[in-house]
């Protein structure tokens, strides 16, 4: 496990920028691709409104990429909870990339458990006969430990057959759909992204404390035989 820790959140996006960017280049040359999953949230909009500046937008072949997605609200793409409305209007429709290189949550006109098994079918099949999943899975942790879809005492987090997974979640009133720890953990890297201050408590727990995945899901995320990194900024690492 490798801590980057950054002055603040500005600086935590340029800073994982820089690394994401040279992570894929790399890829790039040695693989000839390079595939990632993205994450919804207010960090990762920084990160990809940075992406599609002029300061990295040239850095990188965007047609060697191949976008996925870690979780997802079961919303309409309209939606504004929607994360691959984010993604699509924050990145995807910046930089120069076509539709078959980008590979995200069915959630309109079909149920949630087709949707899983329809993502999982995809997974599989993108991934067979790779030493490794996808190249790097980039997540956020919520103030109560949760990443990804995977919450606090809710079952999904100790799935091991299944690599997608649906599920009701009462408190959002909502579906969710997430990729499950068998595919983080079968990943070429994992970074977590995580800043302010409403994430000390949580992060110093999932870092320092007890192993307790039940109550802190982010700590069942530990790549079997890939990289983990956190990027973190000096108001999330205050109590570490």
């Amino acid at each position: 496990m490798q801590i980057h820790q950054s002055k603040d959140i500005d600086q935590l996006s340029l800073d994982f920028a820089r690394f994401l960017i040279d992570y894929a280049n790399a890829k790039i040359t040695t693989n000839g691709a390079f595939s990632v999953a993205l994450s919804g949230g207010s960090t990762p909009k920084r990160l990809h409104i940075l992406l599609a500046s002029d300061a990295f937008k040239d850095k990188t072949d965007w047609s060697k990429w191949h976008f996925f997605m870690g979780d997802e609200r079961f919303v309409p793409f309209a939606d504004d909870r929607s994360n691959a409305k984010m993604c699509y209007e924050t990145l995807l429709d910046q930089v120069p990339v076509s539709k078959n290189q980008i590979h995200f949550y069915q959630t309109e006109n079909i149920e949630p458990a087709r949707s899983a098994e329809q993502y999982e079918k995809l997974l599989r099949g993108f991934f067979a006969g790779k030493q490794t999943g996808i190249d790097l899975i980039i997540l956020g942790m919520g103030d109560d430990g949760h990443t990804l879809s995977l919450f606090p005492h809710q079952p999904v987090i100790h799935e091991t057959h299944k690599w997608v997974e649906s599920f009701w979640l009462e408190a959002q009133n909502m579906y969710r759909i997430t990729m499950t720890h068998p595919v983080a953990n079968h990943a070429g890297a994992v970074a977590f992204l995580v800043a302010g201050t409403a994430k000390q408590q949580a992060l110093k727990a999932v870092l320092q404390g007890p192993y307790q995945p039940d109550v802190y899901p982010s700590q069942i995320i530990n790549p079997t035989s890939g990289e983990l990194h956190w990027f973190i900024d000096e108001a999330a690492a205050a109590l570490l």
